[in-house]
C-alpha cells in the first residue's frame, strides 16, 4: 500500500494468514472481568444511544428532545453538544479504585465512538476533548489511573462507520416550519466535523464500513496514533475487521507494537465483531449484549452496559443479580465480560451504578475463586435453563435449582447452582458415579467447613445449608480426588 499505511515491524504481517497465527495472551483468559467507559459527549443530553446521528432523524424522540431543550438541528447541531461537555467532576483515580474493588481485572475506555469526536489528544482530528469541550485528555487520564493499579488497558475505536452514520446531518426536515432548511451538517465551515460525506447521504443502500479511500485512510491515520500514544493491551472495533487490507494493518500494527515492548511476544488482544470464524482468528470475538450457547473453542468476549451506552435518564438497569449471572454463564462458556458503567456528563457515576459495584464487589470477595484464571470444565453446565446465544440476547433468565455452571482451576471443579434449592437439596447429574471424576470434598464458598454429599449413579448429591450464602448465585466447590 501507499506509503501513508506504515507500520510498526514485528512478528506479524498485515495479512490473514499471519494474524492467524495470533495467540490469545493469558493475561485476557484470566482476568474474565473487565469494566468499560463507554464515555463521551453524547452523554450530555442525558437521552440515549446514538444521540449525534438521531438528532438529525426528523420525528425521531432525540430529534425532537434536540429541539425542545437545545434548538432545531438547522441553528444548534451536534458541535454545540460537543461543547457543553465538561467532565467537570471526573475523577479517574476514584472511579478506578471503585472498579477494582468491584472485580474488574482490566479496564476499558471509549477513544472515538461513532460522532467523530476524539477523547485523547489527537494528531489529527481538531475535535477532541484535549483541545474542546473537557479541555482534557480523557483518554490519557484512564490510561494513568489503570497503569497505577496494574491493569491492563484497552480501547475501544468505533470510527470505521462514522462517515456513512452521521452523514444524515446533511438532510433537513421534510415537513414543519423548518421544512428544507438544511441541518448544521451542511455548513461547509464545520466540514471538517461533519465530514466531506454528502453522496453517503444520499446514498440510500450506503453500507456502515463505506468504500471511501479518503476516508480509510483518515482512519488508519488516528488509529494508529491512539495506538502510539497508548500501546494498549486491547483495541476493540465496533465491526468486523474495518476496510479489509486497511484494518489488517492496524491489527498488526497493534500487535508488533505490543510485541516491541514485551521482549517480542504479543499481549494485546484485537476484538471485533464477525462471527465467521475466518475473520475472528485474527483476534478474539466480541458479542454485543449476548453470549454463547456452549462452550467455545476459543476465548471470547460479550460487552454490555448495566443500561444504555450513554446515559439516558429513561433506562432500566441490570440488576446486581442479572450481571453475576451473565458473568458466570460467561465465564462457564470461555468468555469475559466487559460491562460499562454509564457515566454523567460531569464524569460522575449515579447511585444505581454505584450499588450494583458494591454487590459485584461483594459477591466477588467470596466467589473470585471460581472466576478467575479458571477454564472451561468438560461440560458448561447442566439444567433445563439456557440462553439462545448470539447478539442482542441478555435478558434474565427464570433459573431453576437443577441449573449449574461449571468452571474449573487444577483438581478442582466449581459449581453454581443458579437458584437457591428450597428442599435443601443439590443433586449434580454431571457427576454421576459411572462416568465422573470422583469427588473428594464439598465445599460452599463463603461457608466454613465441608458440606456432607453422596456420590451415586445419577448424580452427585449434597446436603446444602439451612441458609442461602449471600443474596445471589452461589458456588460449590467440589475437590476431586487425585
Amino acid at each position: 500500500m501507499a506509503g501513508g499505511f506504515k507500520i510498526e515491524k514485528g512478528p506479524f504481517k498485515p495479512t490473514w494468514d499471519s494474524l492467524r497465527t495470533f495467540a490469545c495472551p493469558d493475561w485476557f483468559r484470566d482476568a474474565k472481568l473487565g469494566i468499560w467507559a463507554h464515555w463521551g459527549p453524547q452523554c450530555v443530553p442525558m437521552f440515549g444511544d446514538w444521540y449525534a446521528r438521531r438528532m438529525y432523524i426528523e420525528g425521531d424522540d432525540q430529534y425532537l428532545h434536540h429541539w425542545r431543550v437545545y434548538g432545531h438541528p438547522s441553528k444548534t447541531g451536534y458541535r454545540d453538544i460537543v461543547k457543553l461537555w465538561k467532565a467537570e467532576r471526573f475523577d479517574p483515580e476514584s472511579l478506578m479504585d471503585l472498579y477494582v474493588e468491584a472485580g474488574a481485572k482490566y479496564f476499558v475506555a471509549q477513544a472515538v465512538h461513532h460522532d467523530n469526536f476524539d477523547n485523547w489528544n489527537s494528531r489529527h482530528n481538531r475535535w477532541n476533548a484535549k483541545k474542546m469541550g473537557p479541555k482534557k485528555d480523557i483518554v490519557g487520564l484512564w490510561h494513568e489511573a489503570a497503569r497505577k493499579r496494574g491493569l491492563p488497558f484497552g480501547l475501544t475505536e468505533h470510527l470505521g462507520a462514522t462517515f456513512s452514520w452521521f452523514s444524515v446531518n446533511k438532510g433537513a426536515d421534510k415537513t414543519g416550519p423548518y421544512a428544507g432548511v438544511p441541518y448544521d451538517g451542511n455548513d461547509p465551515a464545520y466540514e471538517d466535523y461533519y465530514l466531506p460525506n454528502r453522496d453517503e447521504f444520499l446514498n440510500e443502500n450506503r453500507p456502515w464500513l463505506t468504500a471511501n479511500s479518503w476516508w480509510h485512510e483518515r482512519w488508519f491515520k488516528r488509529i494508529k496514533d491512539l495506538i502510539d500514544q497508548h500501546q494498549p493491551d486491547l483495541l476493540y472495533s465496533d465491526s468486523g475487521v474495518p476496510f479489509d487490507e486497511v484494518g489488517l494493518r492496524i491489527i498488526a500494527h497493534l500487535y508488533n507494537t505490543s510485541a516491541k515492548l514485551n521482549d517480542g511476544v504479543n499481549r494485546a488482544v484485537y476484538n471485533q465483531k464477525d462471527r465467521n470464524p475466518e475473520v475472528y482468528r485474527v483476534g478474539v470475538l466480541d458479542i454485543e449484549r449476548g453470549g454463547e450457547k456452549d462452550i467455545a473453542e476459543h476465548p471470547w468476549q460479550t460487552d454490555t452496559c448495566v443500561g444504555g451506552w450513554f446515559y439516558d435518564v429513561r433506562q432500566r438497569y441490570k440488576t446486581p443479580k442479572h450481571v453475576i449471572e451473565m458473568l458466570v454463564d460467561i465465564v462457564s462458556k470461555n468468555g469475559n465480560l466487559l460491562l460499562n458503567f454509564t457515566q454523567q456528563p460531569n464524569g460522575t457515576l449515579d447511585d444505581e451504578c454505584r450499588y450494583i459495584l458494591k454487590c459485584m464487589g461483594a459477591w466477588i470477595k467470596v466467589n473470585g475463586e471460581s472466576i478467575y484464571s479458571t477454564r472451561p470444565w468438560k461440560v458448561a453446565g447442566e439444567g433445563p435453563t439456557t440462553g439462545e446465544g448470539g447478539p442482542f440476547k441478555e435478558e434474565p433468565l427464570n433459573w431453576t435449582a437443577e441449573d449449574f455452571r461449571f468452571t474449573a482451576k487444577g483438581d478442582k471443579v466449581y459449581a453454581f447452582q443458579l437458584k437457591w434449592p428450597e428442599n435443601g437439596k443439590a443433586l449434580i447429574k454431571a457427576f454421576a458415579r459411572s462416568d465422573a471424576p470422583k469427588v473428594a470434598e464439598v465445599a460452599l464458598l463463603g461457608l466454613e467447613g465441608r458440606l456432607k454429599f453422596s456420590q451415586e449413579t445419577d448424580g452427585l448429591h449434597i446436603a446444602m445449608p439451612e441458609k442461602q450464602a449471600g443474596d445471589f448465585t452461589h458456588c460449590l466447590r467440589l475437590s476431586l480426588e487425585k
